[in-house]
């Protein structure tokens, strides 16, 4: 157990001060964790295994600070071990542009995750020691440790109250994942004060019967003796993931420590004088470290993570010799590429080939590819049946213990946990070795984890939802089941591709395209009924995110479409242009992805929907966000109905002849008039 001097202490003293002085720059924050915190944290990251000038080594531990306001805690840490946080960073604290935010950012060096909203963070640590432990599984050889890291989480009483957690921490119990250890910061206050007014249930009690280790240190605030002792009880524990309840003091050495006023408002200038003095400091002056501090955090810390980094480059660089393919694998996804051509797997189609859902041609897609790609992992919220996400000889990653599968399994049974599973896959994306995760459930419910996809989005995680029963087509299940705001919610995320594919070949291509992104989340929202295969359509036209699937010369109006309803369109076009009474000519546009078409040039945009042609768009949901692309709308501001899907879509006229009706009135509303495509708008 390492022995702490005096200059620990002046090393918590510091952090303590730069974090109240950043709150205090900015006048804005919260200072009371981080003062609560500091001694915990100092011996968390004392033992912490990291690098620094390589903040990317795959084999560091992950630390994440679930109880995201009290980044300023985390900025001081950074700045003291050596990332490229430097004391001018740390005054422009929540300031524009600044690298300290509000929040924690991934991105930034030394950050693993963004957090924020609460339970978030603590649900992402599950996704790593999951992926970390898969990754161990799949590279760890006899002699070669290639990893052995973990992840360390603190989390207040927020994230414990939020679902996510929940959820989460109740897979991570099952999972046994003893890589995982989470300190909770037990100080008893919350934005409405004393947690006594919401929150007395016992924590413990819960995650014991989680199937987690609990233990407790009685004083957090200065005791770094038993804190360290229950560390390294837990790291000792392989079988169990770990809770730590640390009991602080919020504020701890404030005028108001102990109080809710502590937890998200600067200190007063005379309180934040009387602290300083009470630490030792000078009042007068602001965000001094002392040289010892300094040369304390590059001894014990930082200087040991680079020798360990350095220890595991020797080792891998002779792994690649005795393993010679996996070494070139593991090489492979280190450097953040796929493998070459693994893309010609994807499965292609014809006219002539049978009409199939399209939940069944992503399954197809999962069976070509699977093999190809190590770095594919996922699973579905307990609606595999349904969804139809697990390949055939998938593995599953369940603890070997349980004969239900063994850690280097792929395939993750996340129960009914929506949330939890958008908010572990973003840790599994996160951890590195260029994770691919996916997870299954109705598009409708990927509503429950919005949180998560957001987050997905804000940060840049490349995840994938595999989102089935994509509309009014799925039937008897009725409106609680049948989405109609999902797509238009989540299209108006920034950084998100939301794919609805109209045959197989669009199916392969969102797969594509969502597997290739470094730095876009993904949903892809596929049908429980039949589509035909289209002919026009293919991999590579789909890959625009739109593209003329039928076409004719001068047409009198573009139907724009996605999903089912494309191959509705099509049908439609064909009988207009056979009419013995009214002959219509009409092009066909596929819009799959709206994200991906909003890419291409605008050149090519205004070739599909070109000024001087009425466009109606037509998809079985809200109308909303169709706007940008279409001059009127064809689809459902309403909930949906219980009865067959067939059923479902002749009662909203979603039908060739309901179609073809709109279409003449859409053409005679805007005869003669003067008419500009969607696409020109002024630059603002």
């Amino acid at each position: 157990m390492p022995q702490y001097s005096d200059i620990d202490r002046l090393a918590i003293r510091t952090v303590r001060v730069l974090s109240v002085d950043q709150v205090a720059s900015a006048n804005s924050g919260h200072p009371g964790a981080p003062l609560g915190l500091a001694p915990a944290a100092h011996v968390v990251w004392k033992q912490l295994r990291l690098n620094p000038s390589n903040p990317n080594w795959i084999n560091r531990d992950r630390f994440v600070l679930s109880n995201g306001h009290a980044c300023a805690l985390l900025y001081s840490l950074l700045h003291l071990t050596g990332y490229d946080f430097t004391l001018d960073d740390l005054k422009h604290f929540r300031q524009l542009n600044s690298k300290t935010p509000g929040h924690p950012e991934y991105g930034l060096p030394g950050i693993e995750l963004t957090t924020g909203p609460l339970g978030q963070g603590i649900s992402n640590a599950v996704g790593l020691a999951i992926a970390q432990a898969n990754f161990a599984a799949t590279y760890n050889k006899p002699n070669f440790t290639i990893s052995d890291s973990y992840t360390f989480a603190f989390l207040g009483d927020g994230c414990l109250q939020e679902g996510v957690s929940s959820e989460a921490c109740s897979l991570a119990g099952h999972l046994q994942l003893g890589n995982l250890i989470a300190i909770y910061d037990d100080n008893q206050i919350s934005i409405d004060g004393d947690t006594a007014v919401s929150f007395t249930e016992d924590v413990l009690k819960r995650y014991e019967a989680y199937g987690w280790e609990v233990l407790t240190v009685e004083k957090g605030d200065d005791d770094l003796d038993s804190f360290s002792e229950a560390l390294e009880k837990a790291k000792a524990n392989k079988e169990k993931p770990t809770l730590i309840k640390v009991k602080t003091i919020i504020g701890y050495g404030s005028l108001q420590q102990g109080t809710g006023a502590v937890h998200g408002t600067a200190l007063k200038p005379d309180d934040v004088k009387q602290l300083k003095k009470k630490f030792g400091f000078d009042p007068e002056k602001s965000f001094v470290v002392p040289q010892e501090v300094y040369d304390l955090f590059k001894r014990d810390i930082t200087d040991p993570g680079k020798k360990l980094n350095e220890e595991w480059d020797r080792l891998f660089e002779q792994y690649q010799k005795d393993y010679p393919d996996l070494g070139k694998e593991l090489a492979r996804r280190l450097n953040g590429d796929l493998p070459p051509n693994w893309d010609e797997k994807l499965p292609t189609y014809k006219p002539t080939d049978s009409a199939l859902a399209t939940r069944k041609l992503s399954q197809a897609v999962l069976e070509k590819i699977n093999f190809e790609l190590p770095e594919l992992i996922g699973g579905s919220a307990d609606l595999t049946p349904s969804t139809l996400t697990r390949w055939e000889h998938a593995i599953d990653f369940q603890p070997p213990s349980t004969g239900l599968g063994d850690y280097s399994g792929r395939y993750i049974r996340y129960g009914v946990r929506e949330h939890g599973m958008g908010a572990i896959m973003n840790g599994i994306a996160a951890f590195g070795a260029n994770y691919r995760p996916f997870g299954g459930t109705f598009l409708n419910f990927v509503s429950y984890g919005a949180g998560a996809v957001r987050l997905a989005a804000l940060s840049g995680y490349p995840v994938i939802w595999v989102a089935t029963h994509d509309s009014i087509g799925l039937g008897e299940d009725g409106p609680t089941h049948q989405p109609i705001e999902t797509l238009t919610h989540f299209r108006a995320l920034p950084n998100i591709q939301v794919w609805r594919p109209a045959d197989g070949n669009e199916v392969s291509a969102a797969y594509k395209m969502s597997i290739e992104s470094k730095h876009t989340p993904s949903i892809i929202a596929l049908t429980r009924q039949n589509v035909p295969q289209l002919e026009g359509s293919s991999i590579t036209k789909a890959c625009k995110g739109g593209y003329i699937i039928h076409d004719v010369e001068d047409p009198d109006v573009i139907l724009v479409s996605t999903g089912s309803e494309v191959s509705l369109c099509v049908e439609t076009a064909k009988k207009l242009a056979e009419s013995v009474t009214n002959k219509r000519k009409v092009r066909v546009v596929s819009l799959p992805d709206f994200h991906t078409f909003n890419r291409q040039s605008k050149e090519y945009q205004l070739s599909m929907l070109p000024d001087g042609v009425p466009i109606l768009s037509v998809e079985v949901a809200a109308t909303l966000g169709w706007g940008n692309y279409s001059h009127a709308h064809f689809g459902i501001d309403r909930f949906g109905v219980s009865c067959k899907g067939t059923g479902a879509f002749k009662f909203f006229d979603f039908v060739p002849e309901g179609l073809a009706k709109r279409v003449e009135k859409v053409i005679e509303f805007y005869e003669g008039r003067k008419l500009y495509s969607p696409l020109n708008r002024p630059p603002l």
